[in-house]
């Protein structure tokens, strides 16, 4: 069984999706949530459905190796990123190679780096009157939206669009697609089901 970690500071709705997700699946499992975040509601979405929630702080994410020695005790065979907001550790991704992911509520290049996230990207992308927004899974490297693009998927942005419209559009592009993709990493292209929903 193949073993996926989430790192997560908010709510935790793309978490608790590619949980139930895999759970269908039983092809791999989250066996653990971690959050930056105490007051986060990932953390108990994680311990409704009976995953590992952890929380931790900055000293030990960067100071110390606490939150890098359980990685290592669980060796995951990939860390997803759903909503994290700080740089991850060098040294996290330099022992988990190609295996730290990331989803961005944009199409990267546009709308990425510090202090674009959730709600602060859909108000550029309609302040901008873009005629798209979308939604970009890459690679994790040191600095914010800048690892290597794995997906993007468009969706169209109408004229009568709010940011909350664009954020729903959003979040059903990564609903859909966030888990599959996964998947693929995980076992490659020919194990996975396009149409599972």
């Amino acid at each position: 069984m193949k073993r996926i970690i989430i790192f997560a500071s908010g709510s935790g709705t793309n978490a608790e999706n590619i949980i139930k997700y895999f759970h269908k699946r039983k092809i791999a499992e989250v066996t653990h949530v971690f959050s930056n975040n105490l007051r986060a509601k990932v953390l108990k979405r994680a311990h409704d459905l009976d995953v590992q929630a952890l929380h931790f702080d900055k000293e030990s994410f960067y100071d110390t190796n606490e939150v890098f020695n359980i990685l290592k005790d669980v060796n995951p065979d990939m860390i997803v990123l759903a909503g994290f907001l700080w740089i991850f550790p060098k040294k996290i991704i330099e022992a988990f190679p190609n295996k730290v992911i990331n989803i961005h509520p944009a199409l990267l290049p546009k709308y990425g780096g510090k202090g674009m996230y959730g709600h602060h990207v859909h108000e550029a992308v309609i302040r901008n009157k873009e005629k798209e927004s979308g939604i970009t899974i890459h690679y994790v490297n040191e600095n914010y939206d800048e690892g290597a693009v794995i997906f993007q998927a468009k969706t169209a942005i109408k004229s009568d669009f709010c940011a909350e419209d664009v954020a729903k559009a959003i979040h059903d592009l990564e609903y859909k697609h966030f888990p599959v993709v996964i998947e693929e990493l995980l076992f490659g292209n020919e194990k996975s089901d396009k149409n599972t929903k």
